[in-house]
C-alpha cells in the first residue's frame, strides 16, 4: 500500500487550543500557508515552517507535527502528500 506524509495542524490547533491565526503568529509562518496547510490545498511544507512550528509550540518530536501512514485515509484538518 502506498505511504502517505499526514502535516497534522489541525490536530496541533486543538492540542494547543490555539487558532491557525495564533499559530501564525507564534510561529511566524504566514496564516495563508497554514490554512491551506490544514485544508489540504497545499502540496508542501518547507523544513523552516515546521522547525518555525515545533519552536512555536515547544515541540521535540518531529512526529507531533508529520506522521507517514498507510494508505488514503486520512484525518479531517490533516494534510495528505
Amino acid at each position: 500500500m502506498k505511504k502517505k506524509v499526514v502535516v497534522k495542524i489541525g490536530e496541533l490547533t486543538k492540542k494547543h487550543n490555539i487558532s491557525l491565526r495564533e499559530l501564525s503568529r507564534l510561529s511566524d509562518v504566514r496564516h495563508a500557508a497554514l490554512s491551506e496547510l490544514s485544508n489540504g490545498k497545499r502540496e508542501s511544507i518547507s523544513f523552516s515552517h515546521i522547525e518555525r512550528i515545533a519552536e512555536a509550540l515547544n515541540i521535540s518530536d518531529i512526529r507531533e507535527i508529520i506522521e507517514l501512514v498507510e494508505g488514503e485515509g486520512k484525518a479531517p484538518n490533516d494534510m495528505i502528500f
